[in-house]
């Protein structure tokens, strides 16, 4: 049976698997459902049609499942929270529900790192092994992709979408789309380079060589960036390259660079 504080509230309806363990005056709704695992540390509150995957720990003061900050949501919205396994969500985050209008669902994958006073908005797509630094934000419908680190006290602009391991710089504000393994900072976030310490964790050297050729045609080249991504595409192209050019040809806001400060 799960470990629930005495000052805490479970309402009647939520379905805690045998070893969750909920602390002193936490909150969980009806509609939540905690996988083996989890804890639910002290003054945390979960709210709506919640899961959290195994493992995940939810530090005290966080706020998980509240409705979205968005003027068209109704009461009678079924909309909800999906958090998977081995995820620290720590003091103070805020994870709101997903929208009527954005598919209803917020979702963040596994072995997710959430610190304190990160907001992650409505219908957010968030995947694996992402690491969120103190005050980072999530406006509405961002997807960020698996592996990538934003840096503390960085704003990301609703719609916006950021690939796979990408690195983005502290105090960042970033209101376009960030190619895969690329790194970005300022105000507005602009692209400098390559996630470069990102790419040697992950890849073998053949990779990183054809990620390393495909960024100086990019962003280097003379040639519009979608029309060079297109170009590559029509070659036998490396996989992780492949993904980099369909990223850029699907980007609906726009890539930020500029040439004189791409220097890899």
């Amino acid at each position: 049976m799960a470990t629930i504080h005495p000052t805490a509230i479970v309402e009647e309806g939520a379905h805690l698997a045998d070893d969750v363990v909920i602390g002193a005056y936490a909150f969980v709704s009806a509609k939540t459902t905690l996988k083996s695992g989890v804890e639910v540390m002290q003054g945390a509150q979960i709210y709506g049609s919640t899961k959290v995957g195994e493992d995940t720990k939810i530090y005290p003061y966080a706020i998980v499942g509240m409705p979205p900050q968005d003027i068209s949501y109704k009461a009678e919205d079924d909309v909800h929270v999906e958090i998977g396994r081995n995820n620290t969500i720590r003091e103070f985050v805020t994870i709101n529900a997903g929208t009527r209008n954005g598919g209803g669902m917020t979702k963040i994958g596994d072995n997710c790192f959430i610190m304190i006073y990160c907001h992650i908005a409505h219908d957010c797509q968030v995947g694996n092994n992402v690491i969120m630094a103190n005050n980072a934000t999530l406006a509405g419908h961002v997807h960020i992709g698996s592996f990538t680190v934003i840096g503390g006290m960085t704003p990301i602009h609703q719609f916006v979408h950021v690939g796979e391991g990408v690195m983005i710089g502290g105090a960042s504000a970033v209101s376009q789309d960030i190619p895969p393994f690329c790194l970005a900072e300022g105000n507005r976030a602009v692209i400098r380079g390559l996630n470069s310490v990102g790419l040697k964790r992950r890849f073998a050297k053949e990779d990183i060589v054809a990620i390393q050729t495909a960024y100086k045609a990019l962003f280097r080249g003379e040639n519009a960036v979608k029309e060079t991504a297109a170009s590559l595409l029509t070659s036998d192209v490396n996989a992780k390259v492949a993904q980099m050019c369909h990223f850029i040809m699907e980007s609906k806001r726009g890539i930020p660079f500029e040439r004189k400060n791409n220097g890899q």
